[in-house]
């Protein structure tokens, strides 16, 4: 009976010992959890703030490039930058245990941003003095231009005379028609008999012209508007376009007025010239310097 009784006695310590044990257990388990939790929510809480000064931040240089319109333009580049960042950090905030990532990053932002604004205080103090700078200029000039407007209307007027006197000239522009046998040329004003044309001008005496070679273009069109041409490749640059001409001659100007003669063969003797007025109109450079006309009956 004793041994019963002190049998029953060990097992009662036995569950005694072992209850306290996984008491203590729970509570250490207990503990731990809490402080689990207190360092979700902290992370959470320092996720919420980090993600408002982030925010705050963004805000704020929105308005400053709202305020200064146009002239934040200038800073794109920097601009691009600072909202390449914020992304990245806001994709670090998604991203747990990253956070003291986020706030060296947003520290360096802080310090970009700070940047931008001061460039940008910097812009528009300069900015705005140059405004100022050009409105004494344009007062100036506005003054200046009253006194010297009868000035430079005379000046112009003499450089036009002058460009419109250094410019060549082709004076009397006359063709005469040949019929060809052999080396024999003989004149006539029929068109089916009319295998040469001779066009000949007198370009006029110009000192304002420095001597040297200088490029004739004379193009000779029929009666029907179709400008008569060796190749398709004879074109010449006139106004900005390339145009079509009949014959190229190249002149040892000197500056005294001479005599210039240039040949047009026709091509297929078996097809007869058009009959009717043609239109001969000789080039020089980009402008039309001589006109004349003939007619084959």
């Amino acid at each position: 009976m004793e041994e019963q009784t002190s049998a029953a006695r060990k097992w009662k310590i036995y569950v005694s010992v072992l209850a306290l044990i996984i008491l203590a257990l729970l509570f250490w388990l207990f503990i731990q959890r809490s402080q689990l939790l207190k360092m979700v929510d902290a992370r959470e809480a320092e996720k919420v703030e980090l993600q408002k000064e982030l925010d705050s931040l963004m805000t704020e240089h929105n308005s400053i490039k709202e305020i200064y319109g146009t002239l934040s333009d200038s800073l794109a580049g920097k601009d691009s930058v600072i909202q390449a960042q914020a992304k990245e950090i806001r994709k670090l905030l998604d991203t747990q245990y990253e956070y003291y990532k986020v706030r060296k990053k947003l520290a360096m932002l802080q310090q970009v941003a700070q940047g931008y604004v001061h460039q940008m205080d910097s812009l528009y103090t300069v900015n705005r003095e140059l405004k100022e700078e050009n409105e004494r200029i344009r007062e100036v000039v506005k003054t200046e231009r009253g006194r010297n407007q009868e000035l430079i209307k005379d000046k112009e007027e003499l450089t036009q005379k002058m460009n419109q006197a250094a410019v060549l000239q082709a004076y009397s522009v006359s063709t005469t028609a040949y019929k060809l046998r052999g080396t024999k040329e003989t004149e006539t004003d029929k068109a089916n008999r009319t295998d040469k044309l001779r066009i000949c001008f007198t370009i006029g005496e110009n000192s304002l012209i420095e001597p040297g070679t200088k490029v004739l273009y004379v193009r000779i069109t029929r009666p029907d508007n179709v400008v008569v041409t060796k190749s398709k490749y004879d074109v010449f640059l006139y106004n900005g376009k390339e145009i079509p001409y009949s014959v190229r001659e190249d002149i040892a100007y000197t500056g005294k007025a001479m005599r210039v003669c240039v040949d047009w063969i026709k091509r297929d003797n078996d097809i007869p010239a058009m009959k009717g007025r043609y239109m001969v109109n000789v080039f020089f450079g980009d402008r039309e310097i001589g006109l004349g006309s003939f007619e084959l009956r």
